[in-house]
């Protein structure tokens, strides 16, 4: 691999990490499970190590996670950092031998608590009493989320007993025991509510929801497994869970401390046989050296502490037979084959089905019908199929071949030269309308509670609606006929569906489901267009201009804007009355006007984000590559490839202080 090749490649797989990180910890939506993620993320920063390529705004190089702007951001004293993750008894022994080479000795301990799949929290006590609670959010700056906090039982408003400290900072695990999962989730599709896919996507959607009220009625409970004092040193990690538990904080009792690694891998193994029985999901174990006073020595990574590590259990595994091989058709038309299978118990629930991913992965594989196969729950929540088992004796099928035609509608599918997926591109195709229906209504979009997919399915198959345009023609007379529909349920329904009018325009666009557009690209639209008639008109360049847009994006968005179907329905839904128009800064200056600004390093002062705002303030637009149309790259501090890039083509650059010149000269 040479350098340019690894440039693409680092680029790509920061771009991965990025949205997956966006979906994990900002929507609650895991596109990927942790062991994928973590491969993903060691061989990045293996590229940008041996290439010389590490920026200070690659993933590699923070904690992942997003702000909510609807809360306030609090800046944590103690950046939250997160653990590096470990698969064996070898790489934990690595670990050990670390930690032994940089002290010098062996004169230490370790705590290993079991590792909480919920959410990340910081507490903070004054005087005992609960002043502020907060996610990791960047590692840094987290979301302020102490109303909600307030809510949980678990979570004392006033810690008691002996020696409480005017200050002290509580980490620990908001979570949701299983069985309570379970029943939420029963009566959420009962009521034609979209369901979670697991216990921590129902917590974190939770502790974001701005009611307090319904985060009160929901069971969500807490551990705390570390505190941070002023004078801390010389004190011990068991110390801690000790202290926490006498202030009256929920500190679960299966901790142990272990005088060496032997010790840590047979309590991880014990735990690994028994974990299936716990109430609540743990995905592993956290080893920590136990003496804080050696923490300061061995010190932390960009974005991990080397004193502690989490040991991951592997995902169980089981062998079944595949009966049929079945196609799914997604909500841009994506046909998913699905495996069929012969249902086996597997971590804790009965397996039926699993993806199969697509075409290619099934050759590779080669995965046929009637096949015995090993099937395992990626991070315990996605079943899919590993590989099959070879019977030497036993005659197999003929090998897998995607149909033509979409086996919903019959339409002929299509696969674009740059993708793997096979795709059904007939707008009238009936999964593909409920499935852009359900998006249309779903929480981070018009956010219509009441409109899942049972009742989306309802409507549809009862002919009341077609297009997400046609929920606003529904009526009282229509909706009370349809199952498990009662007066008050129609009235909800209803006003939600005439609240979600008021939606962000940023929401909106987001609620179209125009294909590559997530809530990121959507907000930014909504930043730098208007309102919904100028979107509709802008061109290709106009919308590469952007700096989170690149040519994929504004094909996809420019296609959308041409076909008549979708200009048709955006029209029913101005005379709906949906907001059509976004919340514009006006422009202090023209100084940037037809300017094209490529940024690249870190600045002295300005965040990224604010010398945007600025040049956008003053007339000037951001790019995300360097070109021949580029006008000034703003360099700061470990500026990346864009740099060199910008000298060859002799584009002016720039550092913050001349920026700044710039926009105060007269």
């Amino acid at each position: 691999m040479d350098l340019i090749q690894a440039a693409e490649r680092i680029e790509e797989l920061r771009s991965i990490l990025q949205r997956a990180d966006t979906a994990y910890y900002e929507q609650a939506q895991p596109l990927m499970s942790d062991r994928s993620y973590d491969q993903l993320m060691l061989e990045l920063i293996d590229l940008e190590n041996r290439f010389g390529l590490q920026t200070p705004d690659s993933p590699s190089h923070r904690v992942g996670g997003g702000l909510n702007k609807k809360f306030g951001q609090v800046i944590h004293p103690v950046r939250m950092m997160s653990l590096s993750n470990t698969y064996n008894a070898d790489e934990l022994r690595s670990f050990d031998q670390r930690i032994k080479d940089i002290l010098g000795h062996n004169a230490f301990s370790y705590l290993v608590e079991l590792k909480f799949d919920g959410m990340a929290t910081r507490i903070r006590y004054e005087n005992g009493f609960l002043s502020l609670a907060a996610t990791r959010g960047n590692g840094q700056t987290g979301d302020d989320i102490t109303i909600n906090v307030k809510t949980v039982r678990d979570v004392p408003l006033k810690l008691s007993g002996r020696d409480v400290p005017g200050i002290v900072e509580v980490r620990g695990e908001l979570y949701m025991e299983k069985a309570a999962f379970v029943a939420l989730n029963v009566e959420r599709e009962e009521n034609g509510e979209e369901t979670y896919a697991n216990p921590r996507n129902f917590t974190a959607g939770t502790m974001k929801l701005l009611d307090s009220g319904i985060v009160a009625s929901r069971p969500i409970r807490f551990f705390a497994y570390d505190m941070l004092l002023e004078n801390q040193r010389n004190i011990r990690q068991d110390q801690k869970m000790d202290w926490m538990r006498s202030w009256g904080l929920p500190v679960h009792p299966l901790a142990q401390t272990c005088s060496n690694v032997d010790e840590v891998l047979n309590v991880i193994e014990s735990w690994n046989t028994k974990r299936h029985d716990l109430p609540f999901e743990t995905d592993g174990a956290v080893i920590k050296v136990n003496e804080n006073i050696y923490h300061e020595v061995l010190g932390s990574t960009a974005k991990s502490p080397r004193w502690a590590i989490a040991y991951k259990f592997e995902p169980e595994q089981a062998q079944t037979r595949l009966l049929e091989i079945t196609l799914q058709v997604g909500r841009l038309g994506t046909i998913t084959p699905v495996a069929e299978l012969d249902p086996v118990f597997l971590a804790g629930t009965t397996v039926k089905r699993a993806s199969l991913h697509n075409e290619e992965e099934i050759h590779r594989k080669d995965i046929r019908v009637g096949d015995l196969v090993v099937i395992e729950k990626a991070g315990e929540i996605i079943p899919q199929v590993v590989e099959r088992v070879e019977e030497p004796s036993r005659s197999r099928s003929e090998i897998f071949s995607m149909p033509v035609h979409c086996p919903a509608c019959s339409s002929k599918l299509i696969k674009y030269e740059d993708e793997v997926a096979w795709r059904c591109i007939n707008p009238s195709c009936p999964p593909q309308i409920r499935n852009r229906i359900e998006h249309f209504a779903s929480r981070l979009a018009m956010d219509i509670e009441g409109l899942g997919e049972s009742m989306v399915d309802q409507l549809v198959s009862a002919g009341l609606i077609q297009t997400y345009a046609d929920i606003y023609d529904l009526k009282y007379d229509q909706l009370i006929h349809l199952d498990r529909m009662a007066d008050k349920s129609v009235n909800n329904l209803l006003e939600a569906i005439e609240k979600s009018k008021q939606q962000s325009f940023d929401r909106l666009i987001f609620a179209l489901g125009i294909r590559h557009v997530g809530s990121t690209v959507a907000r930014d639209l909504a930043t730098h267009y208007p309102d919904m008639d100028l979107l509709m008109k802008a061109s290709l360049d106009s919308f590469i201009a952007i700096d989170s847009i690149g040519p994929k994006i504004a094909e996809s968005l420019v296609h959308f804007f041409s076909d008549p179907i979708n200009i048709g329905i955006i029209e029913r839904l101005k005379l709906h009355g949906l907001n059509m128009k976004g919340i514009q800064k006006k422009t202090l200056s023209s100084v940037f006007s037809g300017k094209i600004f490529v940024l690249t390093g870190t600045l002295p002062r300005l965040t990224r984000s604010q010398a945007e705002d600025l040049i956008r303030d003053h007339g000037g637009k951001t790019s995300s590559s360097v070109s021949k149309n580029t006008d000034f790259v703003l360099a700061g501090e470990a500026a990346g490839s864009k740099l060199d890039k910008a000298k060859a083509l002799k584009v002016s650059i720039i550092d913050e202080d001349a920026f700044l010149a710039m926009i105060s000269s007269p």
